[in-house]
């Protein structure tokens, strides 16, 4: 039951007459909710990992599912005047970017990003029309940069996997520090449970993972792997307060219902669509320079 703070709560005798009227009540509060999440990714995880084991157009078709949901959830987040084509175009502009990646490479494919990017914000129209047309270069540059480091010849899975795992392991570390340490806040206007404390946590762990699967694949350069998965939890972190701060402007607690007791998909992957091409920058320049992989 709500705290009196909340401003509109039900009597003690009414909530308990409603409880007793609805049979099979559903376990309350965080119960229920760890339930919900876990059964989701009971059933979740083994397709994605089945897709992403199996690569090629297998793969490529789970990212461009995840793309056009995830390209639909921003132009749902953000207001504008012509919601319908707005949807349309992001739809075309992230699934015609991943196209031209596959047969092009990559830089043809951030051009047509940015150019549905310009479509979709003057036909969506409205005071956040840049804001609206940023959603397609952030979701088609995240899922294009998966998609690049899983179609790699040699390292594409083992490269992939850091990236994935790095993220989550960021996700967890900085839980299990913040918790316990706690201390001051790392942007406490966007994410007020955020800390300090847990972008450190966040980084030591995404760095002892990058660690274990350059190690796990032999990697050449095992300790730059180390390096290399603190930063990807700095970006990582950066991405997951991008989108906490627009829902926030709009008042969002979830970008969707896509996913029972995670949210939208959007909420699960937006660190991970900034450090995806973080990392594959770093793999096409200086990881090549030096061979790291």
């Amino acid at each position: 039951m709500k705290s009196s703070t909340d401003g509109n709560v039900a009597s003690a005798p009414q909530q308990s007459a409603r409880d007793k009227t609805v049979p099979g009540n559903a376990p309350s509060g965080k119960a229920g909710d760890l339930k919900t999440r876990a059964i989701s990714a009971l059933v979740l995880a083994p397709l994605v990992l089945g897709a992403v084991w199996a690569g090629g157009w297998v793969f490529r078709a789970l990212i461009a599912a995840g793309a056009v949901a995830a390209v639909i959830e921003w132009v749902n987040l953000v207001p504008s005047q012509r919601k319908t084509p707005a949807l349309l175009l992001s739809g075309l502009g992230v699934l015609g970017t991943l196209a031209v990646q596959i047969v092009a490479g990559p830089l043809p494919a951030m051009a047509v990003a940015l150019v549905a990017a310009v479509l979709v914000a003057v036909v969506g129209g409205g005071e956040n029309r840049g804001l609206l047309g940023l959603g397609v270069v952030y979701v088609a540059a995240g899922l294009a940069g998966l998609m690049w480091l899983r179609d790699l010849p040699d390292s594409g899975l083992a490269l992939f996997l850091f990236a994935m795992l790095a993220v989550w392991a960021t996700d967890i570390g900085a839980y299990a520090a913040g918790r316990s340490i706690g201390g001051p806040k790392l942007a406490p206007r966007i994410s007020p449970k955020k800390t300090w404390a847990g972008l450190i946590g966040g980084m030591v762990s995404s760095a002892l993972v990058g660690l274990g699967i350059a190690e796990a694949f032999d990697a050449h350069l095992p300790m730059l792997a180390l390096l290399v998965g603190a930063l990807i939890a700095v970006v990582g972190q950066a991405g997951d307060l991008f989108e906490s701060a627009v829902k926030r402007r709009f008042n969002v607690k979830d970008s969707g219902h896509l996913i029972p007791g995670h949210g939208g998909i959007l909420d699960r992957i937006d660190g991970l669509l900034v450090a995806a091409p973080v990392l594959a920058l770093f793999h096409a320049t200086l990881g090549t320079a030096v061979s790291w992989w």
